[in-house]
């Protein structure tokens, strides 16, 4: 555990999806099957709050987040959100809004690898939570639909907006976000939102041998690595290179630098630390 926290110990379990934790990967399960894992306030409030606990924990250095059934996520309850969203004023509209945003700010800043695990649709919100991972593998029959519009919102929910046209382009981006129709495994292969395609049955070991690698490894270069990516999508080429300068000096002096060429020289795979 970081020696950085305060008073409050981590939560132990939480009540609104399965969480486990096993030889450095922790996994969230959206298990609500029966309605395709539509999420609800209290979804939205422990991934808010599990994403701000997960940098703290030593025992974990990847999160997978897949879902139980025929979907990932199929977004917002509508009986349970966006019913009850009718009923309120503005400024617990916004704090709600502000709260979903939240869960995506927290994955992009999580200094972990995140896979999403696509085993079936993934929907609205759904939909975001995936695109925030930092990779995403789909079972065969899974499909993404960015659908806000088709509700009377905007599409650039949850920051939806900034993010898929830095994955896929503005033209795709645009296209998807606008029109809000049903993107294939297969097309979203070949657009760029999908890092791979599986067989249905074979998603969750396919999945499990890429966080087992990602658990396995340099836990500290994969943390910066992450930071680099989403810092330089906004700065100059100048100071992009400075921030490389500046991340890769500190690693250079890093434990698991100095385990790798104490490895190579006496013949033997390196055993990272993560320090």
């Amino acid at each position: 555990m970081s020696a950085f926290r305060g008073s409050v110990a981590p939560a132990q379990s939480w009540n609104h999806f399965r969480f486990t934790v096993k030889d450095g990967v922790a996994t969230i399960t959206f298990d609500r099957s029966q309605k395709l894992n539509a999420l609800t306030f209290e979804v939205y409030a422990d991934l808010r709050d599990l994403l701000t606990e997960l940098p703290q924990r030593d025992d974990v250095r990847v999160l997978v987040i897949t879902g139980t059934g025929r979907g990932f996520s199929s977004g917002g309850d509508v009986n349970e959100i966006i019913g009850e969203l009718q009923k309120m004023d503005p400024r617990d509209l916004l704090a709600f809004t502000r709260m979903t945003g939240t869960v995506t700010q927290r994955m992009r800043e999580c200094p972990m690898p995140i896979l999403a695990s696509v085993n079936g649709v993934a929907a609205g919100a759904g939909a975001v939570i995936a695109l925030a991972a930092d990779l995403r593998i789909l079972a065969a029959s899974a499909t993404f639909t960015f659908l806000f519009t088709k509700v009377g919102l905007s599409g650039g929910d949850m920051g939806a907006a900034y993010l898929l046209p830095r994955l896929i382009g503005l033209g795709r981006a645009s296209e998807l976000l606008l029109l809000g129709e049903q993107v294939t495994a297969q097309r979203a292969l070949a657009i760029g939102l999908a890092n791979a395609v599986v067989e249905d049955d074979e998603l969750t070991e396919q999945t499990n041998g890429i966080a087992r690698r990602l658990a396995q490894g340099p836990a500290l270069a994969y943390g910066a690595t992450k930071m680099l990516i989403a810092k330089e999508l906004e700065t100059s080429l100048g100071a992009a290179l400075e921030l490389d300068s500046m991340t890769q000096a500190l690693l250079m002096k890093s434990a698991d630098h100095a385990e790798f060429y104490a490895a190579f020289r006496e013949g033997r795979e390196a055993k990272w630390t993560g320090r």
